[in-house]
């Protein structure tokens, strides 16, 4: 579906122009194209294709979808996929941004994911300083930070989480439940690591060495951006080995508790046996038991059970097993 289409000159925004016409607007002097499309069909991509002469596998792979995040460049032209990273039904949904940039046009087609970009068409649009001299690098920097952007509020509602989980760690009978948090909050943190980690190598690309003819004028924007995936990087590492600490400081409480447990029923266990030694022995039926016809002989039997039951379980409660 098309969002916009829309035609800039000298950094600055002359009109929106039917798709159509796009391709006829490359190459003309400083004249700058940006299409917007969100879940393109493969008639539309086709479209496109012909009329900018996209490289046949960066739209086969724009139309197929389930990239890992990547930048590949084709002659003079690159292909970007960024994952979007969104909080959907509780949990974290990811959709995919592909990026075909040229010399003179910017192709954004926003897959399976609800917010768009009118944000960052207003910022390129507002500094028309910056678009004239990058072009469609700039427009594809400010995408990409953008992008990342977004994932820092995901990070934040990650460590939040996790610190609720903590303050649970050592309450009775919250082992299972935490387990079960954890491990959720686990496998979030690592779809973000999958965007973040392979598009720190793809954008390490596009400064310092070997750049792209496309991105030579603005390698230090895509430095900004490495500096803010290194960041998030960063904090992805915290936040996985605080969970792993996490997940074994629970598991090391719910084996005390059940130590705990194995206690307290040996404890009883120690104090029932007793009383069942003495009730055995005065049961047996043998005629000539000792104290059998003696008065006072039950009562006795009783209070021995109780006295020697009371004094293990004195004992016990010191020991901390009761």
């Amino acid at each position: 579906m098309l969002i916009n289409c829309v035609l800039y000159q000298q950094g600055r925004k002359v009109r929106e122009i039917p798709v159509e016409e796009s391709g006829s607007w490359v190459g003309r002097g400083d004249s700058l194209v940006w299409v917007a499309l969100k879940d393109a069909t493969e008639a539309e991509l086709a479209a496109l294709q012909a009329q900018f002469n996209l490289h046949h596998l960066a739209v086969e792979d724009s139309h197929h979808g389930h990239q890992r995040p990547k930048i590949e460049e084709y002659g003079d032209s690159l292909f970007a996929v960024l994952h979007l990273l969104e909080p959907r039904d509780g949990g974290l949904g990811v959709g995919e941004a592909n990026l075909f940039v040229g010399p003179h046009y910017m192709i954004s087609v926003r897959n399976s994911a609800q917010q768009g970009f009118a944000d960052v068409r207003q910022r390129v649009e507002s500094e028309p300083e910056r678009l004239a001299a990058g072009g469609a690098s700039f427009v594809l920097y400010a995408l990409m930070d953008a992008v990342v952007d977004r994932y820092f509020p995901i990070l934040e509602d990650l460590e939040t989480e996790l610190e609720a989980i903590e303050t649970q760690i050592f309450a009775e009978g919250e082992a299972r439940s935490n387990v079960a948090r954890l491990y959720e909050l686990k496998r979030r943190v690592m779809k973000v690591r999958h965007a973040v980690v392979p598009l720190m190598e793809a954008v390490g690309k596009l400064f310092g060495g070997r750049v792209p003819a496309l991105c030579v004028k603005t390698q230090d924007y895509f430095r900004d951006v490495y500096d803010h995936l290194y960041r998030v990087n960063a904090s992805l590492e915290t936040i996985r080995e605080t969970i792993a600490t996490a997940i074994q400081v629970n598991l090391s409480m719910v084996a005390i508790e059940q130590s705990d447990i194995a206690k307290r029923l040996s404890g009883w266990a120690a104090i029932f046996a007793i009383a069942t030694t003495i009730v055995g022995i005065w049961g047996m039926n043998f005629e000539h038991m000792p104290e059998t016809r003696w008065a006072y002989g039950y009562p006795f039997a009783l209070a021995t059970i109780a006295g020697v039951c009371g004094l293990l379980y004195l004992q016990f409660r010191r020991a901390r097993w009761l």
